[in-house]
Protein backbone atom coordinates (compact mmCIF):
# COMPACT_ATOMS: atom_id res chain seq x y z
CA UNK A 1 0.00 0.00 0.00
CA UNK A 2 1.42 3.43 -1.00
CA UNK A 3 2.46 5.75 1.79
CA UNK A 4 -0.01 8.86 2.62
CA UNK A 5 1.17 11.77 0.76
CA UNK A 6 1.05 15.78 1.51
CA UNK A 7 -1.07 16.31 -1.08
CA UNK A 8 -3.81 14.03 -0.21
CA UNK A 9 -3.52 14.88 3.34
CA UNK A 10 -4.12 18.37 1.72
CA UNK A 11 -6.71 17.49 -0.55
CA UNK A 12 -8.87 15.46 2.39
CA UNK A 13 -8.86 18.46 4.30
CA UNK A 14 -9.85 20.93 1.70
CA UNK A 15 -6.85 23.11 1.45
CA UNK A 16 -3.76 24.27 -0.34
CA UNK A 17 -0.27 21.76 -0.41
CA UNK A 18 1.08 25.10 1.07
CA UNK A 19 -1.27 24.99 3.75
CA UNK A 20 -0.84 21.67 4.93
CA UNK A 21 2.40 21.91 4.78
CA UNK A 22 2.42 24.93 7.40
CA UNK A 23 -0.09 22.86 9.83
CA UNK A 24 2.92 19.89 9.63
CA UNK A 25 5.65 22.01 9.88
CA UNK A 26 4.25 23.59 13.45
CA UNK A 27 4.09 27.21 12.02
CA UNK A 28 1.54 29.24 13.89
CA UNK A 29 -0.43 31.13 10.80
CA UNK A 30 -2.72 28.77 10.27
CA UNK A 31 -6.68 29.31 11.47
CA UNK A 32 -7.40 26.86 14.08
CA UNK A 33 -10.33 25.90 12.33
CA UNK A 34 -7.98 24.80 9.38
CA UNK A 35 -5.61 23.58 11.55
CA UNK A 36 -8.11 21.12 13.12
CA UNK A 37 -9.03 20.12 9.59
CA UNK A 38 -5.44 19.30 8.64
CA UNK A 39 -4.57 17.43 11.48
CA UNK A 40 -7.70 15.22 11.25
CA UNK A 41 -6.76 14.49 7.64
CA UNK A 42 -3.69 13.57 8.86
CA UNK A 43 -4.78 10.90 11.77
CA UNK A 44 -7.18 9.85 9.38
CA UNK A 45 -4.66 8.93 6.86
CA UNK A 46 -2.15 7.78 8.72
CA UNK A 47 0.09 10.07 7.38
CA UNK A 48 3.77 10.87 8.54
CA UNK A 49 5.86 13.71 7.49
CA UNK A 50 8.94 12.41 5.26
CA UNK A 51 11.82 13.63 8.21
CA UNK A 52 14.35 14.28 5.18
CA UNK A 53 12.13 17.02 3.12
CA UNK A 54 11.09 18.19 6.28
CA UNK A 55 14.73 19.08 7.57
CA UNK A 56 14.95 21.05 3.78
CA UNK A 57 12.30 23.31 4.54
CA UNK A 58 12.25 23.74 8.49
CA UNK A 59 16.72 23.71 8.24
CA UNK A 60 16.16 21.48 11.43
CA UNK A 61 16.77 18.15 11.96
CA UNK A 62 15.59 17.56 15.27
CA UNK A 63 17.90 15.29 16.31
CA UNK A 64 20.97 16.48 18.92
CA UNK A 65 24.24 14.82 19.52
CA UNK A 66 25.25 13.88 22.88
CA UNK A 67 29.11 13.38 22.78
CA UNK A 68 30.71 11.44 25.28
CA UNK A 69 34.53 11.10 25.11
CA UNK A 70 34.88 7.87 26.68
CA UNK A 71 35.25 4.03 25.47
CA UNK A 72 32.11 1.89 24.94
CA UNK A 73 32.98 -0.17 28.11
CA UNK A 74 33.34 2.60 30.48
CA UNK A 75 30.05 4.28 29.50
CA UNK A 76 27.89 1.08 29.49
CA UNK A 77 29.23 -0.99 32.05
CA UNK A 78 32.04 0.73 34.28
CA UNK A 79 30.52 3.70 35.67
CA UNK A 80 26.89 4.79 36.32
CA UNK A 81 27.11 8.10 36.62
CA UNK A 82 27.24 7.72 32.10
CA UNK A 83 23.79 6.14 31.90
CA UNK A 84 22.18 8.60 34.37
CA UNK A 85 23.23 11.34 32.25
CA UNK A 86 22.21 9.97 29.58
CA UNK A 87 18.86 8.55 30.19
CA UNK A 88 18.27 12.26 31.97
CA UNK A 89 19.14 14.10 28.30
CA UNK A 90 17.01 11.40 26.56
CA UNK A 91 13.95 12.21 29.17
CA UNK A 92 14.18 15.90 28.77
CA UNK A 93 14.86 15.98 25.03
CA UNK A 94 12.02 13.63 24.30
CA UNK A 95 9.71 15.51 25.90
CA UNK A 96 10.24 18.41 22.97
CA UNK A 97 9.94 15.75 20.04
CA UNK A 98 13.52 15.54 19.39
CA UNK A 99 15.97 12.44 19.90
CA UNK A 100 19.67 12.06 21.00
CA UNK A 101 22.03 10.44 18.77
CA UNK A 102 24.94 9.04 20.95
CA UNK A 103 28.50 9.37 19.25
CA UNK A 104 31.15 7.46 21.64
CA UNK A 105 34.62 9.66 21.26
CA UNK A 106 38.07 7.33 22.23
CA UNK A 107 40.71 7.80 19.56
CA UNK A 108 41.55 10.66 16.70
CA UNK A 109 40.13 8.74 14.25
CA UNK A 110 36.86 8.54 16.27
CA UNK A 111 37.35 12.30 16.68
CA UNK A 112 37.51 13.18 13.39
CA UNK A 113 34.47 11.14 12.70
CA UNK A 114 32.24 13.02 14.87
CA UNK A 115 33.46 16.87 13.38
CA UNK A 116 32.66 15.35 10.02
CA UNK A 117 28.75 13.96 11.11
CA UNK A 118 28.35 17.56 12.69
CA UNK A 119 30.33 19.63 10.22
CA UNK A 120 27.41 17.81 7.62
CA UNK A 121 24.46 19.06 9.41
CA UNK A 122 23.41 15.80 10.81
CA UNK A 123 22.35 17.18 13.95
CA UNK A 124 20.97 20.88 15.58
CA UNK A 125 23.19 21.04 18.66
CA UNK A 126 25.82 19.34 20.63
CA UNK A 127 26.30 18.40 23.90
CA UNK A 128 29.53 16.99 25.61
CA UNK A 129 30.31 15.20 28.15
CA UNK A 130 33.25 13.75 30.16
CA UNK A 131 35.70 15.89 28.23
CA UNK A 132 39.34 15.73 28.61
CA UNK A 133 41.91 18.41 28.82
CA UNK A 134 43.41 17.80 24.77
CA UNK A 135 40.31 17.19 23.77
CA UNK A 136 39.88 19.13 20.32
CA UNK A 137 36.64 18.57 19.88
CA UNK A 138 35.54 21.57 21.98
CA UNK A 139 37.62 24.33 19.35
CA UNK A 140 36.77 22.34 16.12
CA UNK A 141 32.97 22.69 17.30
CA UNK A 142 33.31 26.13 18.24
CA UNK A 143 34.73 26.96 14.98
CA UNK A 144 31.89 25.41 12.98
CA UNK A 145 29.33 27.70 14.64
CA UNK A 146 26.78 25.05 16.11
CA UNK A 147 25.17 25.42 19.40
CA UNK A 148 27.10 22.93 21.79
CA UNK A 149 26.71 22.89 25.39
CA UNK A 150 29.04 21.37 27.95
CA UNK A 151 28.44 18.93 30.80
CA UNK A 152 31.00 20.20 33.20
CA UNK A 153 33.44 23.29 32.78
CA UNK A 154 35.38 22.65 30.00
CA UNK A 155 38.98 22.00 30.56
CA UNK A 156 40.19 24.23 27.75
CA UNK A 157 40.14 28.33 26.85
CA UNK A 158 36.86 28.13 24.67
CA UNK A 159 33.94 30.41 25.03
CA UNK A 160 31.35 26.73 25.35
CA UNK A 161 28.28 27.24 27.55
CA UNK A 162 28.25 24.94 30.33
CA UNK A 163 26.50 23.51 33.44
CA UNK A 164 28.65 22.37 36.46
CA UNK A 165 28.40 21.63 40.29
CA UNK A 166 29.95 23.04 42.57
CA UNK A 167 33.11 20.44 42.78
CA UNK A 168 35.04 22.69 45.01
CA UNK A 169 32.54 23.86 47.36
CA UNK A 170 31.20 20.10 47.45
CA UNK A 171 34.93 19.02 48.06
CA UNK A 172 35.74 21.30 50.86
CA UNK A 173 31.89 20.39 52.61
CA UNK A 174 33.40 16.46 52.33
CA UNK A 175 36.80 17.57 54.04
CA UNK A 176 35.54 19.81 56.56
CA UNK A 177 33.13 16.95 57.96
CA UNK A 178 36.23 14.48 58.31
CA UNK A 179 38.62 17.53 60.17
CA UNK A 180 35.30 18.41 62.26
CA UNK A 181 34.91 14.71 63.54
CA UNK A 182 38.55 14.85 64.71
CA UNK A 183 40.63 13.25 62.04
CA UNK A 184 44.00 14.68 61.65
CA UNK A 185 45.31 13.08 59.00
CA UNK A 186 43.56 13.74 55.98
CA UNK A 187 44.22 11.84 52.53
CA UNK A 188 42.78 12.25 49.15
CA UNK A 189 42.31 10.23 46.24
CA UNK A 190 42.31 12.63 43.42
CA UNK A 191 40.42 12.19 40.62
CA UNK A 192 41.74 12.93 36.89
CA UNK A 193 44.16 16.16 36.74
CA UNK A 194 43.39 16.35 33.03
CA UNK A 195 39.91 17.13 34.15
CA UNK A 196 37.82 20.27 35.80
CA UNK A 197 36.07 18.01 37.98
CA UNK A 198 39.26 16.12 39.31
CA UNK A 199 41.03 19.70 39.48
CA UNK A 200 38.18 21.36 41.48
CA UNK A 201 37.30 18.45 43.98
CA UNK A 202 41.63 18.27 44.48
CA UNK A 203 41.59 22.45 45.16
CA UNK A 204 38.46 22.14 47.48
CA UNK A 205 40.41 19.23 49.21
CA UNK A 206 43.37 21.47 50.07
CA UNK A 207 41.69 24.42 50.57
CA UNK A 208 40.26 22.73 53.96
CA UNK A 209 43.29 21.48 54.96
CA UNK A 210 45.57 24.35 54.49
CA UNK A 211 43.17 26.70 56.52
CA UNK A 212 42.99 23.49 59.31
CA UNK A 213 46.99 23.56 59.54
CA UNK A 214 46.99 19.79 57.94
CA UNK A 215 49.27 18.42 55.38
CA UNK A 216 48.33 17.20 52.00
CA UNK A 217 48.64 13.47 51.29
CA UNK A 218 47.44 12.90 47.63
CA UNK A 219 47.39 9.77 45.62
CA UNK A 220 45.52 10.39 42.17
CA UNK A 221 43.35 8.04 40.39
CA UNK A 222 40.90 8.18 37.19
CA UNK A 223 37.85 7.58 38.08
CA UNK A 224 37.75 3.97 38.19
CA UNK A 225 37.61 1.12 40.89
CA UNK A 226 40.42 -0.30 40.21
CA UNK A 227 42.25 2.72 40.57
CA UNK A 228 40.80 3.68 43.95
CA UNK A 229 41.64 0.33 45.36
CA UNK A 230 45.40 0.84 43.93
CA UNK A 231 45.82 4.93 45.33
CA UNK A 232 44.65 3.63 48.44
CA UNK A 233 47.58 0.77 48.95
CA UNK A 234 49.87 3.47 47.37
CA UNK A 235 48.75 6.48 50.40
CA UNK A 236 48.67 3.25 53.13
CA UNK A 237 52.37 2.70 52.05
CA UNK A 238 53.16 6.20 51.99
CA UNK A 239 51.46 7.08 55.75
CA UNK A 240 50.52 4.13 57.43
CA UNK A 241 48.97 6.30 60.26
CA UNK A 242 46.39 8.29 58.16
CA UNK A 243 43.44 7.82 59.31
CA UNK A 244 40.78 9.63 57.29
CA UNK A 245 40.44 10.17 53.06
CA UNK A 246 38.44 12.17 50.80
CA UNK A 247 37.64 10.47 47.50
CA UNK A 248 36.85 12.31 44.71
CA UNK A 249 34.25 9.74 43.44
CA UNK A 250 32.51 7.02 44.75
CA UNK A 251 33.48 4.41 42.62
CA UNK A 252 36.95 5.03 43.25
CA UNK A 253 35.94 4.95 47.03
CA UNK A 254 34.70 1.40 46.29
CA UNK A 255 38.02 0.37 45.40
CA UNK A 256 39.04 2.26 47.86
CA UNK A 257 36.90 0.11 50.71
CA UNK A 258 38.37 -3.00 49.82
CA UNK A 259 42.40 -2.04 50.18
CA UNK A 260 41.10 -0.80 52.95
CA UNK A 261 39.59 -4.31 54.20
CA UNK A 262 42.12 -6.31 52.81
CA UNK A 263 44.82 -4.13 54.96
CA UNK A 264 42.69 -4.96 58.05
CA UNK A 265 41.54 -1.29 58.67
CA UNK A 266 38.30 -0.77 60.08
CA UNK A 267 36.27 1.84 58.12
CA UNK A 268 35.40 4.41 59.76
CA UNK A 269 36.98 3.40 63.59
CA UNK A 270 40.65 3.13 61.87
CA UNK A 271 40.21 4.99 58.35
CA UNK A 272 37.16 7.40 57.83
CA UNK A 273 36.30 7.47 54.37
CA UNK A 274 33.81 10.18 52.07
CA UNK A 275 33.40 10.01 48.08
CA UNK A 276 31.67 12.02 45.81
CA UNK A 277 28.76 11.35 43.36
CA UNK A 278 26.12 9.47 45.47
CA UNK A 279 25.98 6.67 43.11
CA UNK A 280 22.92 4.24 43.60
CA UNK A 281 25.71 1.69 45.02
CA UNK A 282 27.01 4.09 47.77
CA UNK A 283 23.92 2.57 49.87
CA UNK A 284 25.24 -0.56 49.87
CA UNK A 285 28.73 -0.80 50.60
CA UNK A 286 30.36 -1.73 53.44
CA UNK A 287 29.93 0.35 55.64
CA UNK A 288 27.62 2.34 53.71
CA UNK A 289 29.56 5.11 51.85
CA UNK A 290 29.05 9.03 53.41
CA UNK A 291 29.28 10.95 50.17
CA UNK A 292 28.58 14.05 47.95
CA UNK A 293 25.32 14.13 46.03
CA UNK A 294 26.20 15.12 42.80
CA UNK A 295 22.95 16.05 40.74
CA UNK A 296 23.90 14.01 38.01
CA UNK A 297 20.39 13.39 36.41
CA UNK A 298 19.75 16.96 37.20
CA UNK A 299 22.84 18.53 35.79
CA UNK A 300 21.94 16.75 32.34
CA UNK A 301 18.27 17.78 32.34
CA UNK A 302 20.05 21.50 32.67
CA UNK A 303 22.29 20.82 30.10
CA UNK A 304 19.33 20.16 27.30
CA UNK A 305 17.43 23.50 28.85
CA UNK A 306 20.64 25.62 28.15
CA UNK A 307 21.41 24.43 24.38
CA UNK A 308 17.13 24.67 23.99
CA UNK A 309 17.77 28.08 25.21
CA UNK A 310 20.22 28.18 22.71
CA UNK A 311 18.32 27.64 20.13
CA UNK A 312 16.18 30.20 20.57
CA UNK A 313 19.20 32.94 20.67
CA UNK A 314 18.96 33.08 24.88
CA UNK A 315 21.54 33.45 27.63
CA UNK A 316 24.22 31.30 27.38
CA UNK A 317 25.31 32.27 31.51
CA UNK A 318 27.00 29.27 33.19
CA UNK A 319 24.75 27.25 35.22
CA UNK A 320 26.52 25.92 38.90
CA UNK A 321 24.36 23.43 40.69
CA UNK A 322 24.92 22.69 44.32
CA UNK A 323 25.87 19.83 46.21
CA UNK A 324 24.87 18.00 49.32
CA UNK A 325 26.89 15.80 51.70
CA UNK A 326 25.40 12.73 52.42
CA UNK A 327 26.26 10.99 55.78
CA UNK A 328 26.54 7.57 56.46
CA UNK A 329 28.51 5.04 57.96
CA UNK A 330 32.12 5.26 56.46
CA UNK A 331 32.74 8.70 58.19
Amino acid sequence: MRRPTLEAVAARAGVSRATASRVVNGQTTVAPEIRDAVLRAIDELGYVPNSAARSLVTQRTDSIALVVSEPGNRVFSEDPMFSTAIRSASVELEAVNKQVVLMLVSSPKSHARVERYIAGGHVDGVMLLSMHGADPLPSALSRLRVPVVSYGRPAVPVDIPYVDNDNVGGAEAGVRHLVESGRRRIATIAGPQDMIAGQDRLTGYRNVLRDSDRRSIVAVGDFTRESGAVAMRQLLRDDPELDAVFVANDLMAVGALQSLRQAGRRVPDDVAVVGFDDIEAAKYTEPPLTTLRHPIAEQAAAMVRLLLNLFEGGPADPVILPTELVIRESA
